[in-house]
């Protein structure tokens, strides 16, 4: 377990302000104590620093996990944020899409959102910008980038792609080894 390098730093933290923006220093000054993120075998886990300091006794080779894991580096250097970071971004995200109850189940089996599909959309999302998925309910459903920007949705076909899927989940369920 050690701390992201600079380089690391910045791919992460352009990722996740694909998603919330400048809210990412909301989720490291909470008031229940000070958060921080910790590299350990190209996973990224967001800790309190009061876990980390006592999780500090155990070795690296021992440490399977700690903290809520948001994501890994790919070996290509990238970075791919993992359904398990849901919970930590949806109140602080930018943009958002509601689906109907129709498109949920097809979203929740990994396939994009079709216009026919879309409830709602914030105002003014650009193309390509990251976004949380809800159901009609407000429930987070997971997370995907706009294909098309909010003027262009309002005059696209029904069948026209416009959220490509990211992760959702019913990866829970789909990837639930892999998870850790």
């Amino acid at each position: 377990m050690r701390p992201l390098t600079d380089d690391e730093t910045k791919i992460f933290f352009e990722k996740l302000s694909k998603y919330i923006g400048e809210n990412i220093k909301l989720l490291l000054d909470r008031p229940d104590g000070m958060y921080c993120f910790r590299l350990h075998k190209d996973r990224v886990y967001y800790v309190s620093e009061e876990i980390m300091k006592r999780a500090s006794n155990i070795s690296r080779e021992h440490l399977v996990s700690l903290g809520t894991c948001f994501g890994k580096f790919t070996k290509a250097g990238k970075f791919r944020l993992h359904i398990t970071a849901l919970d930590y971004l949806a109140p602080y995200a930018k943009y958002k899409v509601w689906v109907k109850p129709s498109a949920e189940q097809q979203f929740l089996y990994g396939h994009h959102i079709m216009k026919s599909g879309l409830g709602r959309i914030t105002e003014s999302t650009p193309q390509y910008q990251g976004v949380i998925v809800y159901s009609m309910n407000d429930l987070p459903l997971g997370f995907g980038a706009v294909a098309k920007s909010t003027q262009e949705c309002r005059h696209a076909d029904p069948m026209t792609i416009v959220v490509f899927h990211q992760a959702d989940i019913g990866e829970y369920i789909r990837s639930e080894d892999t998870l850790t």
